[in-house]
């Protein structure tokens, strides 16, 4: 036998091991940050050996069954973390319902004996025969914007959020909600509100029973996983998707780069001084303040990229509809609100197939019925009819936007023409951003593609929302958000169309973005207008810089046609320059303020939110996690604690009800503590009110509860204990009455710091 070339086996070693550079640099900037904020070594392994036995390698194997067609390992591995997710939530429901959590593991163990046992499932260990490669440079590409969010993570969320009492009492205000919804999904089924005890919870929770479930199989706590672990994944396996959805709809790996660029790095185009307002600084990617939305995003995407397959005429595998049945069921318990928006794409889908083919498209309706079900379930059955405080309310996000753009408190008012005139403001941001689209205007053949229908409808539906929706806490944003990444794909398809027919080159090109950015930097500081208003300044000065930016672009018009350029090179130089205008907003809006930086437009009230979010250090009481600790040692699961705890801290007056220490750190139910986000508060709101100021409806019950500390007595506890059923007592000392004995009615458990424990006498005592 012919022995092969001495140099021939390094090589293909060589090159071998460079296809894994990628994916080691990423591995190994993960490790030096997170070790570096806190997390264990054993954690990190225990939780990463989780997420590649428990959730991506036999989600794997599911991929490679059902979809067929041929992704490469690391996309295969996305995919297949993806669909882990689902069915390891869709698993854990039913097995912490059963009270054995630990039953989350037959799915992975199941699929293990099922791909080993049946013959034909075995050739899925090494996947498909034709899975190609990707280029090089475009996994080290994916890997730096992996290493970007890793970094940025570090830096915007693991350096402020701490994992130690007392400095994570100063974290973002729904941190510890968070926290307390993990603990609730991860001891009980189906959920209630930790925080006040009867309240169901009408929300997306299926990204807390992940996280109940990897803490049950890894003994991490609930707490890491938060605020260190589980996001991590999810954006790793979501960049991949997306960039897989990026070449179905560029056809090109240099487009998918631009779009999922796009997507990380670029925004609506801030022309202001200091903080901008909200709609004009929305953001992609809401991963660590909002783990719901990025579980929903991460779902989204292999959704948008099964439909652009099952959308086209070509025949398909019928298992990339069984995919698609699941990752549907998942997004409904993530994040729902992608639901609606895609309900109108596939409505915009089927009547562009019905005029274009004079018949009605299949694939789309039974897309459509899939999708409709689904949101039909949500909203009847999840969420029990509840609207969460969303209500009909026109360009209630302007006004608000407005308000703490000009430095007005609620109540505040405007003439019709500002309001009108910032809501077209609006617009004109989004047409900034994403104009690329622009270029498939000559190519109507090309807007009619059904993901290009897809994604436009998609768009213009969470724009229609955003605009005519109302909610106290601009959660109307989110439908705006949802689309963005496909938007992005489109666009920058668009452009790429428009550039190579005009033959505009790289050196034109970037030119062309130069000067878009540079317009943006000399508007803003020429200009000058700093948010919010100075008392007295006219609103009308908001318009300004953006009038200032189209005076730009009118003259970079007319300088083209000066200089005789033809209207299609003229077209795609100025789409260069403006689509670069917003790429100074990403990193205003991402790396300046950060992750756990609330926008201006969100801060409704002075009193009762602070400009970034969190709590004042000084306001924060000594040993709460040691007493939320022992007792989540010491108590039963279902024990009911009341707490003398009602407002954030360093808000107490007017009241902030968002509380959640007590039950985040217990992981018990208790019987009243902050009720801000029930549905019962929400549903209540009107516009005009504080939501988070809104005083408890149930007077009775709250009476009780505060009796105990006010003025502890027997009688007092008798109706604790036997009308509310609660057992324990976690007790802010400072905020307990003067001369208050209560250890005199109620047994000393554990004193911390500025919090005790107390147990309440069993009757006859």
């Amino acid at each position: 036998m012919a022995g092969s070339p001495p140099g021939g086996n390094r090589a293909s070693l060589l090159k071998r091991c460079s296809t894994w550079l990628p994916a080691t640099a990423v591995v190994a900037c993960v490790g030096v940050a997170l070790g570096f904020y806190g997390v264990s070594a054993a954690d990190l392994a225990l939780f990463s050996l989780y997420i590649a036995l428990g959730v991506a390698l036999p989600g794997l194997l599911w991929v490679r069954a059902l979809y067929r067609g041929t992704p490469t390992l690391t996309e295969g591995l996305a995919l297949g973390v993806t669909l882990g997710y689902a069915l390891e939530v869709l698993t854990y429901i039913p097995a912490r319902a059963l009270g054995v959590p630990l039953l989350v593991l037959a799915w992975p163990i199941s699929t293990y004996v099922l791909f080993l046992a049946v013959p034909r499932l075995r050739g899925h260990w090494k996947g498909a025969p034709g899975a190609g490669r990707t280029p090089l440079w475009w996994s080290w590409c994916t890997a730096l914007i992996m290493i970007y969010l890793v970094v940025w993570s570090a830096v915007n969320v693991f350096r402020t959020q701490a994992l130690t009492w007392p400095a994570i009492g100063t974290s973002f205000i729904d941190m510890p909600f968070h926290l307390a919804l993990a603990g609730e999904l991860k001891h009980h089924m189906p959920p209630m509100v930790p925080t006040v005890t009867g309240e169901p919870l009408v929300y997306h929770w299926f990204v807390y029973a992940h996280v109940a479930a990897a803490s049950w199989v890894t003994g991490v706590e609930p707490l890491v996983l938060l605020f260190r672990l589980a996001i991590l994944p999810m954006l790793a396996a979501l960049i991949v998707v997306l960039g897989m959805v990026g070449r179905r709809i560029t056809h090109s790996y240099a487009g998918a780069l631009a779009g999922l660029a796009s997507t990380v790095l670029i925004t609506a185009p801030s022309l202001y001084l200091g903080e901008a307002g909200g709609v004009f600084t929305w953001k992609a990617v809401q991963s660590w303040s909002s783990p719901t939305q990025t579980f929903g995003a991460l779902f989204f995407a292999p959704i948008v990229l099964l439909l652009i397959d099952l959308l086209g005429r070509k025949p398909q595998p019928r298992g990339r509809w069984v995919l698609l049945g699941i990752l549907l069921v998942a997004v409904m318990g993530a994040k729902a609100s992608y639901l609606p928006l895609l309900m109108a794409g596939l409505v915009a889908v089927v009547l562009v197939e019905a005029v274009r083919w004079f018949a009605l498209p299949r694939r789309p309706l039974v897309a459509l019925g899939l999708t409709a079900a689904c949101l039909l379930f949500a909203q009847c059955v999840l969420f029990g009819g509840a609207r969460q405080g969303i209500l009909i309310d026109p360009l209630a996000i302007i006004r608000l936007t407005l308000r703490s753009m000009t430095g007005l408190e609620v109540g505040a008012e405007f003439s019709p023409a500002v309001t009108i005139g910032v809501a077209l403001l609006c617009v004109l941001c989004g047409v900034i951003t994403w104009c690329g689209i622009f270029g498939l205007v000559g190519r109507p053949h090309l807007l009619v593609r059904p993901v290009v229908v897809l994604v436009l409808s998609m768009s213009a539906a969470g724009l229609g929302a955003a605009l005519v929706l109302g909610h106290p806490h601009q959660s109307e944003g989110y439908f705006l958000q949802a689309s963005y990444p496909y938007l992005a794909m489109v666009a920058v398809y668009g452009l790429m169309l428009i550039v190579r027919r005009a033959r505009v080159g790289f050196g034109a090109m970037a030119g062309a973005a130069g000067v878009g950015v540079v317009a943006v930097y000399a508007i803003r500081t020429l200009c000058g207008v700093r948010i919010p208003l100075d008392p007295g300044q006219d609103g009308i000065i908001l318009f300004l810089p953006y009038l200032a930016l189209l005076g730009v672009v009118l003259l970079a018009v007319v300088v083209l046609r000066v200089a005789r350029q033809s209207r299609l090179r003229t077209c795609a130089l100025v789409i260069c320059m403006v689509t670069a205008a917003g790429t100074p907003a990403a990193w205003f809006a991402r790396v300046m303020p950060g992750t756990f930086r609330t926008p201006v437009a969100a801060v409704q009230n002075p009193a009762v939110q602070n400009s970034n979010g969190t709590t004042p250090p000084q306001t924060i009481p000594e040993g709460a996690m040691t007493a939320g600790r022992w007792l989540r040692a010491h108590s039963a699961v279902d024990d009911l604690i009341a707490t003398n705890v009602h407002c954030r801290m360093g808000f107490e007056n007017p009241c902030d009800s968002r509380a959640f220490w007590a039950t985040a750190l217990s992981e018990r139910r208790v019987l009243v503590e902050g009720w801000a986000y029930t549905v019962t508060n929400m549903d209540s709101w009107r516009p005009g009110e504080v939501v988070e100021t809104r005083p408890f409806w149930d007077r009775d019950r709250l009476q009780a509860n505060d009796a105990v500390f006010l003025a502890p007595s027997a009688e007092a506890v008798r109706r604790l204990r036997d009308d509310y059923g609660v057992r324990w007592l976690f007790v802010d000392e400072r905020r307990m009455s003067p001369g208050a004995n209560l250890g005199a009615v109620a047994d000393l458990q554990l004193r911390a710091g500025d919090y005790a424990v107390y147990r309440l006498p069993a009757p006859g005592r």
